[in-house]
């Protein structure tokens, strides 16, 4: 496909703009702080850097049963691959930063199996409804809140591409209906996050104009769309010199994030596994963006206070078997894969959003002549 094709294509995608995603004067005020609540030049920062790190949040008592629910969802992984011949042994002697990475070792795709579960633990969903946390959000979004149906349980091993994302607006994996919607992300790390072991980097301000840059498919050997630096400059007007910031979070915090913002992970260079998760929310009036196959769940409504939500199919919909669907000329790779619960590919309606111009494992049954034909639907 030609350049100018290419441009055409995805001219929508560079010049809209959201002049409401950074905008503090368009939230709605709180007249009264909530349990959790963070002071205002906190919630300044997110609307006017796009980010904003949170420290001592949780409590241990929230955290550590998100990471007993990991430890269950990697020893039935084990057990599962060791029934079928996959790996050497359980590696059951080996604790949370570690066995996942002796899994790997023998089953190298190990972790992306795990990324793609898709199970909604219980602990999970108290955290993402956690009520402090909920009232954060509502800091940034209004009393009405919804869970996005993206959520991601973040399986860093170490030294590992599959695990290190490339920069990018989390906009780029969504359809143009969710371009005007103000999506906050908490991304929040189960160990002491730095630098050394993979954690995330913003472009400061890379949110303020407002529009989303122009991304790339996929990543090295990965399904992830990627951004490149020099797009960062002259589109989203980011200083490559001076934005990007390194930002280290204790355990017991999280990092907010603009859904516009441009952030990357850095390599985890130690030796423990960097387990994180990354929950988000919006409006539940506004569309979600993930291109009809899952809509958002309703957590709050100001219409009424004693709202309780109905995880019913939500935490049982498989998503990631959706994406696949979704993108009806992308097949299994792996001549070994006899079963799907063993398929270490990940696929997804933005392989066809995007310029592809890596093809890897995920992207090898992708149709080079529909590559660019996808078009997200537009808002009634």
């Amino acid at each position: 496909m030609s350049n100018e094709s290419v441009s055409n294509v995805l001219a929508g995608f560079t010049d809209e703009r959201n002049p409401d995603i950074f905008n503090l004067k368009a939230r709605p005020k709180v007249t009264e702080k909530k349990p959790g609540q963070l002071p205002d030049n906190m919630i300044q920062q997110f609307f006017e850097d796009g980010y904003v790190i949170v420290k001592d949040f949780f409590t241990k008592e929230e955290l550590e049963p998100c990471k007993k629910a990991i430890e269950r969802f990697v020893d039935l992984l084990a057990q599962k691959l060791h029934e079928a011949g996959k790996i050497k042994e359980l590696y059951d002697e080996y604790g949370f930063f570690e066995r996942l990475t002796k899994i790997e070792n023998d089953f190298p795709g190990a972790n992306i199996i795990l990324h793609k579960y898709g199970v909604l633990p219980q602990a999970f969903k108290d955290l993402w409804t956690n009520e402090r946390l909920l009232n954060v959000v509502e800091q940034l979004i209004g009393p009405d809140i919804a869970g996005h149906p993206v959520w991601n349980l973040r399986t860093k091993t170490p030294q590992n591409e599959a695990t290190t994302v490339p920069w990018h607006q989390d906009t780029a994996y969504l359809d143009r209906n969710s371009y005007k919607v103000l999506q906050p992300t908490a991304w929040i790390p189960l160990l002491d996050a730095n630098a050394d072991n993979g954690c995330m980097q913003v472009a400061h301000k890379g949110h303020k104009t407002g529009k989303v840059a122009r991304h790339q498919c996929c990543y090295g050997k990965t399904w992830y769309v990627m951004l490149e630096e020099e797009e960062m400059a002259k589109t989203l007007d980011v200083d490559l010199d001076k934005d990007i910031v390194t930002c280290p979070v204790p355990y017991g915090g999280m990092l907010l994030l603009n859904n516009m913002i441009p952030h990357r992970s850095l390599p985890n260079m130690s030796k423990r596994i960097r387990w994180s998760l990354d929950l988000r929310w919006q409006n539940p009036y506004q569309p979600a963006g993930f291109y009809g196959m899952k809509e958002h769940l309703l957590f709050r409504t100001s219409k009424n206070p004693d709202h309780k939500i109905d995880w019913t199919g939500f935490d049982g919909d498989d998503r990631w078997a959706k994406q696949k669907d979704s993108v009806a000329d992308l097949q299994d790779v792996l001549p070994n894969a006899e079963d799907a619960d063993f398929d270490t590919t990940i696929q997804g309606p933005w392989m066809k959003k995007w310029e592809l111009v890596h093809h890897n494992q995920h992207t090898t049954k992708l149709n080079d002549s529909q590559q660019l034909t996808w078009h997200a639907p537009t808002k009634a």
